[in-house]
């Protein structure tokens, strides 16, 4: 019975370390630059080799090659030359990565260079590797030396690419404050949502945002009483698995919400919010994803809302 116990307190301190570990980091690996001939081909496969190589360490969740491109090809961006500092925040919003890797292969005599660009899409903070090798030398152990400075530099600069979190007290405080003495609308909500394609009964985005409007003051008109309300929120939300590290797993999600001025019969605003999160199970990422969303989709929102 002892050696039991001791087994399930083991199980749940390696449940609690997981979970309050805050280094975990989603990171976006675009091709490499390489418009010289002697290196035209290499771009792709640097970047390949780094992302497989940074997808091993257990601090890092890197963004899918192939998710990658779906989303930069549905913007009709390719995935090289679209990174810098000042499209990182654009780009990390498109693919829920925090911190974007990029970079420049070329030859200088003899000499094969990697130029290494880190950015952080929240913050627009660059650091910069560099690798020098024989032009001859294996590509293989040259991009797992880069790969190796790049998680080096997350780990010690990780604090300056990431922007830092507000508590969700802090976040809605500042939300009252915006709106403080204003007149309020009486709002309706109705976000449906799915995860894996199968629909959601409690639905954490329309739920989140729900408490922040009423939490700021907001009349909030149910289901029975919809004919109450000054502003309709309506719109979609939806969530995915994304992958596996150790005990952590990793949900992404997405809102979409429609603002209707119900009084004035037109459309307020439009908006959408992308979020990844990271839990011991995938249920716990989903919905905590979903709620991120919805958060900071409310603080661009409420302030929209008064009348």
């Amino acid at each position: 019975m002892k050696t039991f116990f001791t087994s399930v307190v083991l199980a749940l301190l390696t449940v609690v370390a997981a979970c309050a570990k805050e280094t975990v980091l989603t990171v976006a690996v675009f091709d490499f630059e390489s418009k010289d001939e002697a290196v035209r081909d290499l771009g792709a496969k640097i970047a390949a080799l780094i992302n497989a190589k940074l997808s091993a360490n257990p601090e890092i969740i890197t963004v899918e090659r192939a998710e990658l491109e779906k989303v930069m090809g549905e913007q009709e961006l390719g995935l090289s030359g679209t990174v810098s500092a000042d499209t990182a925040a654009k780009v990390g919003h498109l693919t829920g990565a925090k911190v974007l890797v990029t970079g420049r292969v070329f030859n200088v005599d003899k000499e094969r260079m990697i130029v290494a660009k880190i950015i952080g899409s929240e913050t627009s903070r660059v650091y910069g590797e560099l690798s020098k090798a024989s032009t001859g030398s294996s590509l293989a152990d040259q991009a797992s030396e880069v790969a190796g400075k790049v998680a080096s530099t997350l780990s010690s600069k990780g604090d300056t690419l990431v922007a830092k979190v507000e508590t969700r007290d802090e976040r809605v405080e500042k939300l009252r404050k915006k709106i403080k003495g204003e007149k309020l609308p009486t709002v309706s909500v109705q976000i449906p949502e799915q995860h894996f394609g199968q629909p959601v009964r409690d639905p954490a985005a329309q739920t989140e945002l729900l408490l922040i409007l009423q939490q700021c003051g907001f009349t909030i008109a149910d289901e029975q009483n919809k004919e109450r309300a000054d502003i309709e929120i309506t719109g979609e939300a939806f969530s995915a698995f994304g992958l596996r590290k150790g005990n952590l797993i990793s949900c992404k999600a997405r809102v979409e919400l429609k603002v209707h001025d119900l009084n004035a019969s037109k459309l307020v605003t439009v908006d959408r919010q992308t979020s990844v999160a990271v839990d011991v199970t995938e249920q716990t990422a989903a919905k905590t994803a979903l709620q991120n969303a919805a958060a900071e989709l409310a603080e661009r929102l409420l302030p929209k809302l008064r009348k």
